[in-house]
């Protein structure tokens, strides 16, 4: 396998003719005009970076490219007969990888028998001994194995994955921009679907969930979290088969069944889809500090209420040993040849193994005998710990670089799934591009396997289901996206409130000569900045030098400062809930803050400041359109724009509170920044010409109803939205956030009927800071009623299990 035979070429056979299978494909591509395929390639980067499908913001290792790679425009092709055999050889791998987990777990025989090393299982982190006889099968449910074709033609298993088992979703990416991107290949290239499997998939988890009360959230994908170099594919599983994506928060295990805490309450989870390593499941039972599972977990499954896909022991067939074993394995188990051969894999416990080894070890890579994903340069210690895997030449595949197609070695990635009756492959897959040196790349290929007359295309069966009855309400909306989306409404208005103060400053102090009442508005304007922290006591101006307070506001849109890290919140909070989100609107929250982020890193002088701050005002604005416009008014909605209601309302009563701590005789100036910073400068003049008066500029930004930068405004609507959570709401809240709207307006009316309205307005100053605190106050009982599941109480003498559950309240 190590020797210097030439690798196979995908596309041309050994007497260097194109293979039949790609002549319809190459005569589309020839097609294309000159620097055609280039073109369609950054198409494809594009519709990623558009439709979602690449990370939020640049990766760090790559600035210029986001962390989810790209797409090479020239599929690897299969033909019909190659990939059915492929198909039987890993349905035959599955199958005896399922045989050999149900023995460890088991009787154990394999191991009594020697056919199995006790090095193999015992030491390993993925043998779970809590599991052994007392936790259910089947063990695997969906598996899948990344193939290298060898320099004799032959394709080799090169690795099992039964835990994270990752580039399903990217394989179904692939598919689509394809299709769109370049019709004409689609055309000439007759290929098989790949719908039918995720629809299998789905009936499969509907049917392992059986009968649950109309609407019970009874699937759940359970992943890392949104910093999960794969979050993006647990978001668009979740939603491709229809089911909740919950992080370990999200759930909790209760009288032997585990839940999903929502905003109606704790709903049942039967069927739990892992993206989380086995031994992080259940802390309780498998010991460890873990943010990533759920005590109590594997009792919920020892009780049949839980199902976890795959087991929680399945990872113990990803040990780098296990392959060497396979052969003698299938014969013993399962009575037949190994169908799809491994890589060559030494255990180096074994003699002979280790000579071998030893007598060329730079044809291996050397790997921890039952520890998936770790390798060393040199074995260390009992040579019983290590496995030898060789060093294969891959197969070559044509890949476009820059504007030529050039031979790149590839590796394959295959799915199947066990439907109930057997094991199915997916009828397509991933591929993975290496540079020109082998060493692998964050480029992919999509994987079109041909259609022959007469293939059958298996659906899934029909699903006998009760009558859903018709639901408007949102409860199911788990507390932790809820809380998410509460955020992600503040920091998104948080991030308006700034870049308007600062836009105002920069321009007074762009102006030359400076009036003395521009410098009375860049004092009060600077503590405006100081309250919301865009500043420190040492940048505020003092008499007449502002050098410090210019350095501190251009400083802040770069690597550390304010504005900077609220872009990176938002981005956090966007990945956070984008499985509540579509394309369009995943796109329209993420392309233009990353335009926004870059031109904030590259302001260097006022102007492009300047310039970067409107573009945070207009991104606020159509994020708040987006929401306005394509969202369903119900609990996402509900928590995205009460998010967004407190935050501007605190934001206006503390920018009030503010701007009128000045004496009578200032006040004008402070009412002319109040209009210009509320956006109501244009209804003002409007309404009432270029006369400034207190009581009808206050009643513009604080008391009208009909302005939606007023501050009675968003109390009213977060008053609405806290009594139509489902339920009614809670009264406390609902009747709290009316009184804060009924001092705004009382606080107003007293200004329009003082004699001496500019001294009423100066006397609000202290009123305004402390209705800022009550909003604040009332934003953290929010958090306390709706995000966080209270525990379960335990009484002296009482059962816990026989009291009631409840959920995020």
């Amino acid at each position: 396998m190590s020797g210097a035979a030439d690798p196979v070429d995908e596309m041309v056979d050994g007497r260097g003719h194109v293979r039949p299978r790609w002549r319809g494909l190459l005569g589309a591509l020839s097609s294309l005009p000159e620097g055609g395929l280039a073109a369609r390639a950054r198409l494809l980067d594009r519709a990623f970076e558009e439709e979602g499908s690449a990370g939020l913001l640049p990766s760090p290792a790559s600035p210029g490219r986001s962390a989810a790679g790209r797409l090479d425009p020239v599929p690897l092709l299969l033909d019909g007969a190659e990939f059915a055999e492929l198909a039987a050889g890993l349905a035959q791998r599955a199958r005896l990888l399922e045989a050999v987990l149900a023995d460890l777990y088991g009787p154990q025989s394999l191991i009594a028998a020697g056919t199995i090393p006790p090095d193999l299982v015992f030491p390993n982190p993925a043998f779970l001994r809590p599991c052994c006889n007392s936790v259910p099968g089947p063990f695997l449910h969906l598996y899948a194995a990344d193939l290298i074709r060898g320099v004799d033609g032959r394709w080799r298993v090169a690795g099992d994955s039964v835990v994270s088992m990752e580039g399903l979703a990217q394989a179904y990416a692939n598919r689509s921009h394809m299709a769109r991107t370049l019709p004409e290949c689609a055309r000439a290239v007759q290929m098989r679907p790949l719908r039918p499997f995720i629809d299998a998939w789905r009936d499969v988890l509907q049917r392992a969930a059986g009968a649950e009360p109309a609407g019970a959230a009874t699937v759940a994908l359970l992943t890392p979290g949104v910093g999960h170099p794969h979050w993006a594919e647990h978001v668009t599983l979740a939603r491709d088969l229809s089911c909740a994506l919950a992080e370990a928060g999200d759930l909790t295990a209760r009288g032997g069944a585990l839940f999903l805490k929502t905003l109606r309450g704790l709903q049942p989870v039967r069927v739990l889809l892992s993206r989380v390593a086995g031994a992080l499941l259940d802390p309780l039972e498998l010991g460890g500090r873990t943010a990533l599972g759920v005590s109590g977990l594997l009792d919920a499954v020892r009780a049949g209420n839980l199902s976890v896909h795959n087991h929680p022991g399945a990872g113990l067939a990803e040990a780098p040993a296990l392959p060497a074993f396979l052969p003698t394995l299938c014969r013993d188990l399962l009575g037949e040849e190994l169908a799809l051969p491994s890589v060559e894999t030494l255990w180096l416990g074994d003699p002979a193994s280790l000579a071998r080894y030893e007598a060329a070890p730079a044809g291996y890579a050397l790997r921890r005998a039952g520890e998936a994903g770790v390798g060393a340069a040199e074995a260390e210690g009992d040579p019983r710990g290590w496995a030898a895997v060789a060093r294969v030449a891959a197969s070559l595949a044509p890949t476009l670089v820059g504007e030529r197609l050039e031979p790149r070695p590839i590796a394959l990635r295959l799915f199947l799934l066990h439907d109930g009756a057997g094991w199915r492959c997916l009828p397509g897959g991933l591929a993975r591009v290496a540079d020109a040196e082998g060493r692998s790349s964050e480029v992919s290929k999509d994987v079109w396997v041909l259609s022959e007359d007469g293939a059958e295309i298996r659906g899934p069966g029909a699903l006998q289901v009760s009558a859903l009855s018709i639901r408007r309400a949102a409860g199911d909306l788990p507390s932790r996206v809820a809380d998410n989306l509460f955020w992600l409404g503040r920091y998104v208005e948080r991030l308006d409130d700034s870049a308007r103060l600062m836009r105002a400053t920069m321009t007074r102090l762009g102006r030359a000569p400076m009036l003395p009442r521009d410098l009375a508005e860049v004092a009060a304007l600077s503590r405006c900045l100081l309250d919301a922290k865009l500043i420190t006591e040492e940048e505020l101006p003092t008499s007449g030098d502002d050098a410090a307070l210019r350095r501190a506001l251009l400083q802040s849109g770069r690597g550390g400062g304010r504005l900077h890290r609220l872009t990176g919140e938002v981005a956090r909070l966007v990945e956070g809930t984008r499985d509540r989100l579509t394309g369009d609107m995943h796109a329209a929250f993420t392309l233009p803050l990353r335009d926004c982020r870059a031109a904030l890193m590259e302001a260097a002088t006022p102007a492009a400041l300047g310039a970067a701050l409107g573009g945070l005002v207009r991104y606020a604005s159509g994020v708040a359109g987006v929401a306005a416009e394509n969202m369903v008014r119900g609990g996402a909605h509900t928590f995205l724009d009460l998010g967004r209601r407190l935050e501007r309302g605190a934001s206006v009563a503390a920018l009030l509170g503010h701007l009128l701590a000045e004496p009578p005789a200032r006040v004008e100036s402070a009412l002319a920044l109040s209009l210009e910073l509320c956006d109501s400068v244009i209804t003002y003049r409007t309404r009432y010409l270029h006369l400034l008066q207190p009581a009808p500029a206050l009643d513009l930004v604080m008391a009208d109803p009909a302005n939606p930068r007023g501050l009675v405004f968003q109390l009213a609507a977060a008053e609405a939205l806290l009594a139509g959570v489902e339920g009614g709401g809670d009264p406390t809240l609902s009747g709290w956030a009316g009184r804060l709207r009924r001092e705004g307006e009382a606080m107003a009316a007293e200004v329009a009927e003082a004699s001496d309205a500019a001294l009423a307005a100066t006397r609000l100053s202290p009123r305004l800071l402390a209705l800022e605190d009550s909003v604040g106050a009332l934003s953290d009982a929010i958090g306390r009623r709706y995000f966080t599941l209270i525990a379960a109480p335990r009484l002296l003498g009482v059962d816990t299990a026989e009291l009631p559950v409840r959920g995020a309240a």
